[in-house]
């Protein structure tokens, strides 16, 4: 009887220790090997632009759209104003403060232009000292179709001085006897110096860290131009065209964000 037994019991021994094999590997199975690609993070879904107080003092002021302070300016109506790609805050006193900076003596600007150089319309852009001198004043070519235009401070211009507010403007006139007040956009740009660890991190960083470095210590007008070179160099880059939205959607210019960004600068 005993020894009838024992090949049963052999056999009850080998199952139940394959079968406690079986279950200290289901973890090890069930267990995701890691992907590089998942890995990976995705910048359209973790940067954030950080919008810095505005600096003490008298406010910015400005405006973000197209328009004029008194009448009717004479350019004609259009889908979208013109825009200026910058932050912009709204008081309780509905006063629009336009504010941004910049961590560079010769910054970019970026303008929606929703004219084109077959209206006769003159273009200017004009930027002014602490105490309202002229630093630079250029006069603005119209391209072949509405978009997003790129206007830079040439290096033969005086530089920003380290926290120091200069004002901007960028004014489409359409009426030739300038009886009608002009289109225009207007803001403040500040620029400030970063950390030095910063600065180190921003040396060796690929463009797309920098764009997120920038972003994420307040940086608007390097983030937007950073990001902007991006989009031109890479035009069909499903994720840089997400992040574009993300970026100015977080400055409440969603509609600006579907334009496109034109070649070349004025």
């Amino acid at each position: 009887m005993n020894s009838n037994l024992q090949p049963i019991k052999l056999f009850l021994v080998v199952a139940f220790s394959c079968t406690n094999l079986l279950v200290n590997l289901i973890p090890v199975l069930a267990k995701p090997t890691p992907n590089r690609s998942n890995t990976k993070t995705n910048p359209a879904q973790t940067t954030t632009f950080t919008q810095p107080p505005i600096p003490p003092g008298s406010p910015p002021g400005g405006r973000v759209r197209g328009g004029a302070k008194r009448g009717e300016p004479a350019c004609p109506t259009s889908k979208i104003d013109l825009t200026a790609l910058v932050p912009f805050t709204q008081e309780a006193n509905s006063v629009i403060n336009v504010w941004g900076q910049t961590t560079v003596e010769h910054p970019s600007w970026f303008f929606y232009v929703p004219y084109t150089k077959d209206s006769p319309y003159t273009v200017e852009f004009v930027l002014q000292d602490p105490d309202a001198n002229e630093v630079y004043k250029k006069a603005i070519a119209l391209s072949d179709k509405p978009g997003v235009i790129r206007v830079s401070l040439p290096n033969t211009a005086p530089g920003l001085a380290v926290d120091k507010q200069y004002r901007w403007f960028f004014t489409i006139n359409c009426d030739k006897q300038k009886n009608s007040p002009p289109s225009f956009v207007e803001g403040v740009i500040k620029r400030v110096n970063l950390s030095q660890p910063t600065l180190k991190e921003i040396e060796t960083a690929e463009p797309i860290k920098r764009y997120a470095i920038y972003a994420q210590n307040g940086i608007w007008y390097e983030a937007l131009t950073t990001l902007a070179e991006l989009r031109q160099k890479n035009p069909q880059d499903a994720a840089l065209k997400a992040e574009w939205r993300n970026l100015l959607g977080s400055i409440r210019l969603d509609d600006v964000a579907e334009e496109p960004i034109l070649p070349g600068t004025p």
